[in-house]
């Protein structure tokens, strides 16, 4: 973890230094986010939700272990270094139990951390600001951060089991948006009081005591999770206003060793991503715009293919998109509170994208793969390629044919990591050093 902390004591002293975590499990999302990193000589810091992987295979079918190998499998096909990667476990806690009571919910929730933990995962986020079943209707800070600390513990103890004493980081908040995005974003969202961060520091360092953790181990608590203004529902974007957080940022500036983690920066400007950077928000996550962009030049390439073949041989990979997201709902009905031709649009183009838990199945896989084969069969040309993707057409070679269509859709998720790497002083690194 030595290169993260080296990152952000540079973005403490005034450098535009960051990491991007990208947050997603889809193989060609972590494909162009392992080329980009690739491109810009960097690290590589992938998470993993406990909805997407855990002890049961989360929705993904992956356990932890399994994810690991997964990326680290990718990385080898594409030439990058695993060696580069840092693996974080992203709200680690009871999310996945809220429905047991707490007693219930905390067992799994240590199980879950225990094999983050052992399969490899440093960068340990400890969310436990969800209610269970058996909870009040508001969590204290207090409560948060005792049920932080045990989960802290049991992480540190696995370490220790695995030999890898004193190499986790941690990430602690109480006020931490939920997994997957909300489906009803509030008007005027306020970013967290100065009062609000020291309230939740003072609770987390007093329930490390009170566990028996040592301050060796509170060192390691590297970033603190809290809305710094930026939020997205299905269609629209609450945008960064640095004016209204310069008060977080001078104080995290006065806080050793500890820097921001903003969720939710998906849809912002390329210039609020750097002002992000500047204000300590040091740790910018991303995650639906990723697959957003993956379905954007997925859905293009299937309308590409239907202009230029019979119905009989497309792929159809959009209609069957549809007929699964009506057959199984469980991924979107509470989201998208809409009929008939609204219920349409947000299922196909919401910027929560809860399309993206669709893909892996087999009958999208098979479209994927035949829209695939036929858009190289076609050998498309530049100027038809430019009425569907045309940040990627070259209109001074137009007689030449296009990329491969799998390179087409690495490269249209590669236009949202690259304006993160640039924010995060990534890219500008890799130009020197060329």
């Amino acid at each position: 973890m030595h290169a993260l902390h080296s990152i952000f004591a540079a973005n403490k002293a005034g450098s535009q230094q960051g990491i991007y975590s990208v947050c997603s499990a889809h193989p060609l999302v972590l494909k162009a986010a392992l080329l980009q990193a690739k491109q810009d000589q960097s690290r590589l810091l992938i998470e993993a939700t406990a909805n997407q992987v855990n002890q049961f295979g989360g929705y993904t079918g992956m356990m932890p272990a399994d994810f690991i190998a997964f990326v680290k499998q990718l990385a080898t096909e594409v030439g990058f270094t695993p060696e580069q990667l840092v693996f974080g476990g992203d709200h680690l806690g009871p999310v996945c139990w809220q429905d047991l009571p707490a007693a219930e919910a905390m067992l799994q929730a240590e199980a879950l951390i225990a094999a983050f933990v052992a399969a490899g995962f440093s960068k340990i986020h400890l969310d436990t600001s969800m209610r269970c079943a058996d909870d009040p209707a508001v969590l204290s800070d207090q409560l948060i951060a005792s049920r932080a600390a045990r989960l802290c513990q049991v992480a540190e103890e696995s370490a220790a089991r695995a030999g890898l004493t004193g190499t986790l980081s941690y990430v602690i908040g109480t006020e931490v948006p939920p997994p997957g995005g909300v489906s009803e974003m509030e008007q005027g969202i306020v970013p967290t009081s100065v009062d609000s961060v020291q309230a939740t520091l003072a609770a987390h360092r007093q329930a490390f005591i009170n566990q028996g953790l040592t301050a060796e181990v509170w060192s390691r608590v590297i970033a603190v999770v809290v809305q710094p203004g930026v939020e997205f529902d299905n269609t629209r974007v609450h945008a960064f206003d640095a004016e209204k957080t310069k008060a977080l940022t001078a104080f995290i500036a006065a806080e050793p060793g500890l820097v921001f983690e903003a969720h939710s920066t998906d849809y912002q400007t390329e210039a609020t991503y750097h002002a992000l950077v500047r204000g300590h928000f040091a740790i910018l996550k991303v995650g639906p715009q990723l697959t957003f962009a993956l379905r954007e030049a997925l859905f293009a390439l299937a309308q590409l293919e239907q202009q230029l073949l019979p119905a009989s041989d497309c792929s159809q990979l959009q209609e069957k998109c549809l007929e699964l997201m009506q057959a199984k709902p469980g991924y979107w009905h509470k989201f998208y509170q809409a009929e008939g031709a609204k219920l349409l649009e947000l299922q196909f183009y919401s910027y929560s994208d809860r399309i993206r838990y669709y893909w892996p199945e087999p009958v999208l896989q098979q479209a994927q793969s035949r829209l695939f084969d036929n858009i190289r069969q076609l050998a498309v040309s530049q100027p038809v390629l430019h009425q569907f993707l045309p940040q990627h057409a070259l209109p001074e070679s137009t007689g030449d044919l296009v990329a491969d269509p799998e390179q087409l859709v690495i490269r249209h998720i590669q236009l949202v990591l690259a304006r993160y790497a640039g924010a995060c002083g990534m890219r500008g690194k890799q130009e020197q050093s060329s």
